[in-house]
């Protein structure tokens, strides 16, 4: 479900449009809904986001020097690989169009 922020009509969305954005999108966030003869055909997420690290392995003393990373799972659902130094609570930049970290935010 998707709501006009101006009007605040609801319109419901089928699954299939969605499926490329659907990792990225959480309740409340501003999104772009592409249409087409009055037929929604594409949803369109910011380019870069900021979310929540909510869960990721600990970092181990001594891969600060080096190249490490890991997998980070964020707020909104999706899973993305970042730097050894990202903790559990840290907000984060991601590249929506990539599913690449970015920057701390």
């Amino acid at each position: 479900m998707f709501m006009d922020m101006e009007t605040f009509e609801e319109s419901m969305i089928e699954a299939s449009v969605v499926v490329d954005t659907k990792k990225w999108l959480s309740e409340g966030m501003e999104c772009t809904l592409v249409s087409f003869k009055e037929r929604v055909i594409e949803v369109v997420v910011p380019k870069t986001m900021e979310f929540e690290v909510v869960e990721t392995e600990p970092n181990v003393k001594g891969n600060t020097s080096s190249a490490h990373t890991k997998p980070a799972t964020l707020d909104c659902g999706a899973v993305v690989t970042v730097p050894g130094f990202i903790k559990q609570g840290e907000r984060i930049k991601v590249d929506t169009e990539k599913g690449d970290y970015m920057e701390r935010a």
